[in-house]
């Protein structure tokens, strides 16, 4: 099959790299660029496991290609994290409030949350609910990550830092992208 370039950034990082159209966007980040945050569950875009953010929303990169990322920015789980390496408020508040058990769709989680409380920095619980809905958790019971993104919401009002996550997920996009950069470069894929 004929491979495609695709050029994007991902987490900060400009990247090109030949792909084949039937390699999904979950599989490129997983096996390519090794950023296995990006969880595979279901493989069907149902659990939320393999959420990421494509220029600013959420998507399922099950359900991308690769290919179809032409010019896109990508942010993982990891491209979240600032510098420092200290978590982000929404991953200290799944810490914090226990909407963490065994892991596995965590990071679905915090990314979808992230790009909810940079759409609605204002959501009630039942709203919260709503907007976590297309992930699924078997472990937590949900409790738990309502209180962390509610707890996330209090924060921000209290010190009117509405708008930190945005700032600091640019900014956490070109830490992680030089962290990446031997990886990706390692595993076939140039960067520019």
């Amino acid at each position: 099959m004929a491979e495609h370039q695709v050029q994007a950034t991902v987490n900060g990082q400009e990247v090109t790299a030949m792909v084949e159209p039937r390699l999904t966007l979950a599989d490129f980040l997983r096996d390519r660029l090794r950023l296995t945050g990006t969880h595979l569950g279901c493989e069907h875009g149902v659990c939320g496991a393999c959420t990421v953010l494509v220029d600013g929303a959420a998507i399922r990169s099950c359900l991308a290609f690769a290919v179809q990322m032409q010019g896109c920015s990508i942010t993982t789980v990891e491209g979240l994290t600032p510098d420092s390496g200290e978590l982000t408020d929404v991953q200290a508040a799944f810490r914090a409030e226990h909407g963490l058990q065994c892991g596995f769709c965590t990071p679905g989680f915090v990314v979808s949350a992230t790009a909810l409380l940079a759409e609605r920095p204002d959501l009630t619980a039942a709203e919260v609910r709503e907007g976590l809905s297309g992930n699924l958790c078997r472990c937590t019971g949900y409790q738990g990550i309502v209180r962390a993104v509610q707890s996330v919401i209090r924060s921000r009002q209290a010190t009117g830092s509405g708008h930190e996550a945005e700032a600091g997920t640019a900014q956490a996009e070109a830490g992680a992208a030089q962290a990446e950069a031997g990886t990706a470069r390692a595993a076939g894929v140039t960067g520019s």
